[in-house]
């Protein structure tokens, strides 16, 4: 009896898998296939423009604001490098360091602006004006 029952339970598994093969003629029928699509490609695109691209822009756009609003005697950080600016170029600018060095470095590189006051502005000019002086001895 239970070869009879398992052999029955065989035939009807076969046939039952035979008629759903004979049911299917052709690719199953997608409604709205290409919409779905689009509309996922156009969330894609949305989450990546709000999410990475926007906010880049705006923080690239606020460096360039303080890279141009640069003026002598402010304390910047360029490549970990602090110093006082004592001399704004087209594309570079001249920092002063704690020991008294100067280095030139790209308007670039600079990364954080902390504005100077009045005075600072006032000791920037007084040590350019120095400077060029002490260049132009060394130039005759």
């Amino acid at each position: 009896m239970a070869k009879l029952t398992s052999l029955f339970s065989g035939i009807l598994f076969f046939a039952f898998q035979f008629s759903l093969f004979a049911e299917e003629e052709g690719p199953p029928v997608r409604d709205q296939g290409m919409w779905q699509t689009l509309i996922m490609i156009a969330i894609f695109l949305g989450f990546f423009y709000f999410i990475l691209f926007r906010p880049e822009q705006k923080r690239r756009k606020a460096a360039e604001d303080q890279r141009v609003k640069l003026k002598k005697g402010d304390r910047v950080t360029a490549m970990g490098i602090i110093g006082t600016v004592l001399r704004v170029q087209e594309q570079t600018v001249i920092l002063k360091m704690y020991d008294g060095s100067k280095i030139e470095v790209l308007k670039g590189a600079i990364s954080d602006v902390i504005s100077g006051s009045d005075e600072d502005a006032s000791k920037a000019e007084k040590e350019d004006r120095a400077d060029s002086k002490k260049i132009e001895t060394l130039k005759q």
